[in-house]
């Protein structure tokens, strides 16, 4: 079998045992040094798919039943491929068509404005219900920033916001612009904790409609403006700009429109803060299952493919930071509220569903720990005295907004 010879060729980390269609079982690894996995295919076709293009046609197989995990979980049996082949699991037909692709994925990730509100409505304008059952109250949809050990979730996204607050360097009155604000939760915030005035945009119909609710019910419908908008339509300038998971929906061919918009923004002395998931290798192509059910349109990039075009655009990079495994243990989160809300969700939507949201959960956590990738927050200026000259700042206003201190639970929920 062409599948179990492939697989055994880089099965040493823990022990993979497949039962292909015709009930032959193939055993390879070692299962002293990590998972035992028996994973059961119920379709002779996956013997050829899964050789050719494993990255589409494991999460398709798992979705639609054709492939089953008798031992373990479908998360073991990614951490198994993790483990052993890291960031370069990919079959016959992915190896074949690697340049092809590379070449037309500017294509694959153009997002003008009709399409790009398309792509946003696929993923974010599903039921409201089905992201209460993952997120935390405040509905952060994003990594957070576990600061400290032991954190919750809901403190680590408290966390988050308070640590890109710093960044921004806010004082009472300055405006805002919150580019893909989501459900509310950073404009809020902001406008809350540093008395700033803020314009959230989104194109997710459903999440404009959530946050405006929750301008309302928070009583700062005189400081926050949400607006069902796209980026390239923002005129006005602003003191502060900020962007929170939002930029992996632009696409390649659309930086440096992003950039130059972001200068023609930006006041002259303002800052502006992205914090967007990157890869720490070369530019690279979306896996093709998560662009075809999870995120049309969606790429993360290279470092290398942002600060060029942020020298182009006039902009100073002021502030680097990386952050590792947060987003790991961020979807390690998610995905445990996720699998104790199953039947809630199978209700909602059906079995189908909760197994394609389940291996999108798991296949995210993955490239975090084992694939490259990372989460950049990247602070920008027009100015280059437009800050002080130490990151001083940043740990005063964290200590005076409460790092370090008993954090609070009482965060107000988006439901």
């Amino acid at each position: 079998m062409i599948l179990a010879k492939f697989l055994r060729s880089f099965i040493r980390q823990g022990e993979l045992t497949l039962i292909d269609a015709h009930g032959v079982s193939h055993r390879m690894g070692d299962p002293t040094s990590g998972p035992s996995v028996v994973v059961r295919l119920h379709d002779p076709s996956l013997h050829r798919k899964l050789w050719m293009n494993p990255r589409l046609y494991t999460g398709e197989a798992y979705m639609d039943g054709t492939m089953t995990i008798e031992q373990g979980s479908v998360y073991d049996l990614l951490d198994l491929i993790g483990r052993n082949v890291g960031e370069d699991f990919m079959g016959t037909w992915d190896a074949i068509t690697l340049r092809l692709r590379q070449l037309w994925r500017g294509l694959a990730q153009a997002n003008p404005r009709g399409r790009a509100q398309k792509h946003v409505a696929h993923h974010y304008d599903l039921s409201d219900q089905l992201y209460a059952m993952f997120l935390d109250p405040d509905r952060q949809y994003s990594c957070a920033y576990f600061s400290e050990p032991g954190m919750s979730l809901e403190e680590a996204q408290e966390a988050k916001k308070r640590h890109i607050a710093a960044k921004l360097r806010l004082a009472p009155g300055q405006h805002v612009l919150d580019i893909g604000s989501g459900w509310g939760g950073m404009a809020l915030y902001l406008a809350r904790v540093a008395g700033v005035r803020v314009t959230g945009i989104t194109l997710s119909k459903e999440q404009y409609r959530v946050a405006c609710r929750r301008a309302e019910e928070a009583g700062l419908n005189d400081r926050v403006d949400f607006q069902l908008r796209d980026y390239r339509e923002v005129t006005q300038v602003f003191d502060r700009i900020v962007s929170v998971g939002m930029f992996e929906h632009v696409g390649t061919p659309h930086y440096r429109q992003f950039f130059r918009k972001m200068h023609e923004l930006l006041a002259d002395d303002g800052v502006a803060l992205l914090h967007t998931i990157v890869h720490r290798d070369p530019p690279s192509n979306t896996n093709p299952w998560i662009r075809k059910y999870i995120f049309p349109g969606g790429y993360c990039p290279a470092l290398s493919e942002i600060l060029p075009v942020t020298e182009r655009s006039g902009l100073w990079v002021t502030d680097l930071e990386v952050l590792r495994l947060h987003y790991a243990k961020t979807l390690r989160h998610w995905r445990d509220r996720f699998l104790a809300n199953w039947d809630e969700a199978a209700a909602l939507y059906d079995e189908r569903f909760c197994r394609m949201w389940e291996y999108y959960l798991a296949a995210s956590e993955m490239t975090f720990r084992h694939q490259g990738q990372i989460v950049a927050q990247i602070q920008l200026t027009k100015s280059i005295d437009a800050l002080p000259l130490t990151r001083d700042y940043m740990a005063e206003w964290e200590a005076a907004h409460g790092a370090g201190r008993p954090h609070d639970r009482r965060l107000k929920s988006v439901g």
